[in-house]
């Protein structure tokens, strides 16, 4: 059986049909006119009878042309239609959530696991974040850490987050155990850079000075922070929404029960071009469940 002739010979015969102009139809292509004009000697070859009558400066369609070009327009169309179709069923079924990086390992990838289970038929693209970036731009949905005083307009916060001061569990035994805050004081303190906030909250919440203590390590991330605290390089003051993942599995605990409020909140926002009912599907998934960890002991 003969192969059909390229898609590309059939769109420079429809095209140059409807201008009858191989220039005029070589521009709408984006080919050059040599091109459009080998296109269509190459489809009068295949079906063997000739589709226009060249003139020195204009075209007109042959009677087989004439009879040929309806057909082939209703096939183009109907693949274009079906192309569409395929492009705006895969746009529309995915939904690209953005989030930063220590929340989407520490807890958002767990969210959204459990979403896929529920909700096969909906694509999720995670994008993650390390400060700022232009994922609003990409995003159907973002979350973004903020201050409370430097909220985004229309936000809602996931949930009122708290501080929690954490340490590896093997601090809390053996000689050098920290059993008051004071004894904070003698143990390194991690820091997270634009964060040293949440220290002087959790150190005014225990009752402990901290002009008093020099000794410490820093990093740019909450996750790199928490790596630390989990091998038992120091204490870690962070967000209790970042700390699930480590407690459930044991590898950091609390060496007092102070936690105060945190002044910065992760905060959801919807793209005004987000894919309506689907992204709203998602968007409602993730609040119901940070309800549900906001109501954790």
């Amino acid at each position: 059986m003969k192969p059909p002739p390229p898609l590309n010979y059939i769109r420079s015969f429809e095209s140059s049909a409807r201008h009858l102009s191989f220039t005029t139809a070589a521009k709408e292509l984006g080919y050059t006119q040599a091109a459009v004009s080998t296109h269509v000697r190459a489809l009068e070859h295949y079906i063997g009878r000739q589709l226009f009558i060249r003139y020195p400066r204009s075209l007109k369609l042959t009677e087989m042309g004439e009879a040929f070009l309806p057909t082939l327009r209703q096939a183009l169309d109907q693949i274009d239609q079906a192309t569409e179709a395929i492009v705006a069923s895969s746009r529309n079924r995915t939904v690209v959530v953005s989030c930063p990086m220590s929340l989407a390992e520490n807890w958002l990838a767990g969210c959204m696991a459990a979403f896929r289970k529920k909700h096969p038929e909906i694509e999720i693209v995670l994008h993650g974040t390390i400060w700022e970036d232009i994922s609003e731009q990409i995003a159907d949905i973002t979350i973004s850490t903020r201050r409370f005083d430097d909220r985004p307009p229309s936000a809602i916060p996931l949930w009122n987050d708290e501080l929690v001061l954490l340490c590896a569990p093997g601090m809390l035994e053996g000689e050098h155990a920290l059993k008051t805050p004071q004894d904070m004081l003698k143990v390194d303190w991690i820091f997270v850079h634009g964060r040293q906030e949440y220290w002087q909250v959790v150190t005014e919440a225990l009752g402990v000075d901290m002009e008093e203590h020099d000794k410490g390590l820093s990093t740019n991330a909450s996750n790199i922070a928490l790596e630390l605290a989990a091998m038992g390089a120091g204490l870690v003051a962070t967000q209790r929404s970042l700390s699930h993942a480590y407690m459930d599995r044991g590898l950091l605990v609390e060496p007092f029960p102070v936690r105060p409020p945190s002044p910065w909140n992760y905060y959801l926002t919807e793209s005004q071009l987000s894919k309506g009912n689907i992204a709203r599907t998602v968007k409602e998934w993730i609040l119901s469940r940070a309800r549900e960890d906001a109501a954790r002991p």
